[in-house]
């Protein structure tokens, strides 16, 4: 395993109840909330998340923005809003690595040592699930190469199947 492998846990639960520093929402550009992940934590955080979200004016796809955490155990949700797929020739690959790569930016601005990300893009927005935790694995353990912050990236799964296919991506570049 590579320099980075003890700085990158895989958890499989509800991203919600994490106590990190900051947790990602896999959000949409309107920031007030939607489905699946971004929902959760909408309901999690109360509605001071949204007040806050409105105030943001939006974000635009592979970018990021950070909140406070409010009633969620994460000190921050860094909201970034992932691509659609499209087949894969819209640029859909590096604006995923996009949403990755900002949202480590803000978390290392913002001294956020331990961060939980979900597996962005891969629901309604139909991403490859393989290429995605590939994409993400990638990109944040090239961050890590060369940033001391943050000490610990959580990826939190909603059930094994995705928690095995991260697994094998990080297997994969401790392998390269």
């Amino acid at each position: 395993m590579s320099a980075f492998g003890d700085r990158i846990c895989i958890h499989t639960g509800d991203i919600t109840r994490l106590a990190v520093d900051a947790i990602v929402n896999a959000a949409n550009s309107s920031l007030l909330g939607g489905g699946g992940v971004d929902g959760a934590i909408h309901r999690a955080a109360g509605p001071e998340l949204v007040a806050e979200c409105r105030m943001l004016n939006g974000c635009k796809t592979g970018d990021a923005k950070l909140t406070k955490g409010y009633r969620l155990p994460a000190r921050y949700v860094i909201h970034t809003v992932g691509p659609v797929w499209q087949g894969g020739g819209k640029g859909e690959a590096e604006l995923l690595a996009s949403c990755y790569r900002r949202s480590l930016e803000i978390a290392l601005g913002h001294e956020c040592r331990t961060v939980a990300f979900p597996a962005i893009s891969t629901g309604i927005y139909r991403f490859p699930k393989d290429e995605a935790t590939g994409i993400a694995v990638g990109t944040v353990s090239d961050f890590l190469r060369r940033n001391i912050v943050p000490e610990m990236v959580t990826f939190c799964c909603f059930d094994e199947p995705m928690a095995e296919l991260y697994r094998r991506a990080v297997a994969a570049i401790g392998e390269g």
